[in-house]
């Protein structure tokens, strides 16, 4: 039976958090969890929240700490798990998502990580944006690694993967504020090819104090300086990437101006 370890990173995120509790919790399958929350310190009610759970599955901390990035390597060095993954502390898992993961992994024993389908929610929950999720499955279901170096598709929630691979590809790069998790897929995907499944897996939300509601240039241009590190000699997809970037950018402008 695999068991899972999931990592929640979290300060003063209240609001939702109660939610992203649930998600996991209510997990149900024949597998074993682990669920690290790593917070920061928060004073809005989700310590109390955390307190109030009589739950031998749940473990957490709350100190200072050095950001979202390092929260999550804290967690990493906690997982026990043979799978793990992490769940920011807005976003969700769908009903059935573990399940679904550890029947995957067990069908199919080369596969070092995988990645599933995401949605995009708003704050209340309902899903939006659905011409991005649209257009990122459409570029994962024609996944390469060259592919990836050129635009990033992947949605971090719907992401998996056994815990001696991550531990062999190292900790997150606790440097960057938006794209650690694109630097870490590039680290994987060049070690090796992701199983990707036709599944809804999580549900990433979108609400005013996120940090990557997208459409930033700033997290998009840190996007593009991380793919430099990869790039080598393909002048090509260093190109096309930095195309990417203004054309992802102005379409989030548009959506915004079209109240979207």
């Amino acid at each position: 039976m695999l068991t899972f370890s999931i990592l929640t990173p979290s300060l003063n995120g209240a609001t939702y958090f109660r939610q992203t509790c649930d998600s996991v919790m209510s997990q149900t399958g024949n597998f074993g969890l682990q669920w690290i929350v790593i917070d920061g310190g928060s004073r809005d009610g989700t310590i109390a929240h955390l307190q109030s759970i009589n739950d031998p599955r749940v473990q957490w901390v709350s100190e200072a700490d050095h950001g979202q990035s390092a929260a999550i390597n804290k967690g990493l060095a906690m997982a026990s798990g043979d799978i793990v993954a992490w769940l920011n502390s807005d976003d969700v898992y769908l009903p059935g998502a573990l399940a679904a993961v550890a029947e995957a992994f067990i069908a199919h024993p080369e596969a070092q990580w995988l990645i599933g389908r995401c949605n995009i929610i708003d704050k209340d929950g309902q899903v939006t944006r659905s011409e991005i999720t649209n257009y990122k499955e459409r570029l994962l279901h024609e996944y390469t690694l060259k592919r990836l170096l050129r635009e990033n598709m992947i949605c971090q929630p719907a992401v998996f993967w056994r815990r001696e691979f991550g531990q062999s590809v190292g900790l997150l790069d606790e440097s960057l504020r938006y794209t650690m998790d694109y630097d870490l897929w590039l680290r994987m995907a060049r070690r090796s090819a992701p199983l990707i499944i036709n599944r809804k897996l999580a549900s990433f939300r979108v609400h005013m104090a996120s940090k990557s509601r997208g459409g930033h240039r700033e997290q998009f241009d840190e996007g593009y300086r991380v793919a430099c590190r990869y790039f080598g000699n393909d002048r090509v997809s260093r190109f096309l990437h930095r195309l990417n970037v203004e054309k992802i950018v102005w379409g989030y402008y548009t959506l915004r101006l079209l109240g979207r």
